[in-house]
């Protein structure tokens, strides 16, 4: 009897409704959208069990244990542990020495950075979270550029924020350089900034001084500011050379974000930075004030690796970069060779990074596209590759040059069986 009269008293409260609770999310969780992820989810990637998987699609050098940080990040890292002074919360932008450290680190080619210049972050992503939400504003409409091909978080961090989002092209027979008239054609008074990468993910292209001057020269003539994604900073293969848009004196505003996932094989220690590059004082008036407001969102990154962070970038040795600079090229000299006498394949040869761009003629397989083409690969042959889709770039395939290279040959062997055994 009294539980029913709970239940009356209930409904009458409720006035009778049996459902209590809708509750809707966020305008930016909404928006907010993983495209490699909504790409690859909808695959039905069923491996050949009597192969076992090898991976070539994901960009974390680390996975297979045969890329690992230096011996002396290693110890920095145990000694701020074994140390405890790094324990707590840090300033919101980053220890003090920890931002000289970055400053120092950046300053060559004619540059000079200083702690005052440095926000630390996140990891990488981050950084570029915070710089496209700095300077980016639903409100004003504004729309971002980014290449294409290009990494899919730009976009991901834009739309979140609802800003719309513009491409320009890369040209693949140009070493994937930026096709500068269709750079500029993109911009419009809403334009708000342009992403340069360089060195390139997916396509591990180099840019020259001169084709960044080139690119510059066109953010210039339209007053529109620069987010360099420099991630991959002098990991370069002989004969190209890593150029810092900060070393060109172009008169443009620029946030450079970097970090240590990939030069250091630390992407797990989520430590990653803008530098604030501006030689005509653009930023000063509220874009420095915006980047600390920004960071004091999850008050400040890793105090560990941060605290770690001046022996990790003065005691890491160049024969360690040298060394991994050594492995990638070799590995892409040995995928490239096998890629290029493939039928229906055209590999194009990177100059740095971790990754290497293989067009597909689908017209000479009987795959639709290059869903299909990566879906039957793993199938087959379980290798698995990203298609060029998650790249907004259908028609090609990107691969990872960081494997064991035993695991390197044998997967882009298995991809030369599988394109023999469907061509026609």
């Amino acid at each position: 009897m009294l539980d029913n009269q709970l239940k009356e008293k209930k409904c009458i409260i409720f006035g009778g409704k049996t459902d209590l609770w809708k509750i809707d999310s966020s305008s930016t969780a909404k928006n907010c959208k993983n495209y490699i992820r909504q790409i690859v989810d909808t695959l039905d990637l069923q491996p050949n069990p009597e192969k076992p998987v090898v991976a070539l699609s994901i960009g974390d050098p680390t996975v297979y244990g045969n890329l690992k940080p230096s011996e002396e990040s290693v110890q920095a890292v145990i000694d701020v542990i074994q140390e405890g002074a790094c324990n707590g919360y840090a300033p919101c932008v980053g220890y003090e020495k920890s931002r000289e450290a970055v400053a120092d680190y950046l300053s060559y080619d004619g540059v000079k950075f200083q702690a005052r210049d440095i926000i630390l972050c996140s990891g990488c992503s981050s950084s570029l979270e915070i710089a496209i939400t700095a300077l980016c504003d639903e409100r004003k409409n504004h729309n971002l550029l980014m290449p294409r091909p290009g990494f899919s978080i730009y976009r991901t961090l834009a739309e979140a924020i609802g800003v719309n989002v513009k491409y320009y092209n890369l040209l693949p027979e140009q070493n994937w350089e930026i096709d500068l008239a269709h750079l500029e054609s993109q911009i419009d008074q809403n334009t708000a900034v342009i992403i340069l990468n360089n060195p390139s993910n997916p396509c591990g292209s180099v840019y020259s001084e001169e084709h960044l001057r080139n690119v510059l020269e066109i953010a210039y003539t339209h007053r529109i500011p620069v987010i360099a994604d420099e991630i991959y900073e002098r990991i370069v293969f002989s004969g190209s050379k890593f150029v810092s848009t900060a070393s060109l004196n172009s008169r443009i505003p620029i946030l450079i974000c970097g970090g240590l996932a990939k030069r250091f094989l630390a992407p797990g220690w989520r430590l990653g930075w803008i530098a604030i590059h501006d030689e005509v004082g653009a930023f000063d008036s509220e874009i420095r004030k915006a980047l600390t407001s920004l960071s004091q969102r999850i008050i400040g990154s890793n105090t560990l690796i941060q605290g770690a962070l001046p022996a990790i970038l003065q005691n890491t040795p160049q024969n360690f970069h040298d060394n991994l600079i050594n492995i990638l090229e070799k590995h892409a000299k040995l995928a490239f060779e096998i890629l290029r006498n493939v039928r229906g394949l055209a590999p194009f040869m990177p100059q740095g990074t971790m990754y290497m761009m293989v067009e597909v003629h689908f017209n000479k397989f009987p795959f639709k596209d290059g869903l299909h083409f990566v879906t039957k690969l793993m199938e087959e042959e379980s290798v698995f590759c990203l298609p060029g889709d998650c790249f907004q770039l259908s028609g090609f395939m990107r691969i990872v040059l960081t494997v064991p290279e035993d695991l390197l040959l044998e997967a882009c062997n298995r991809i030369s069986e599988f394109c023999n055994r469907h061509y026609v």
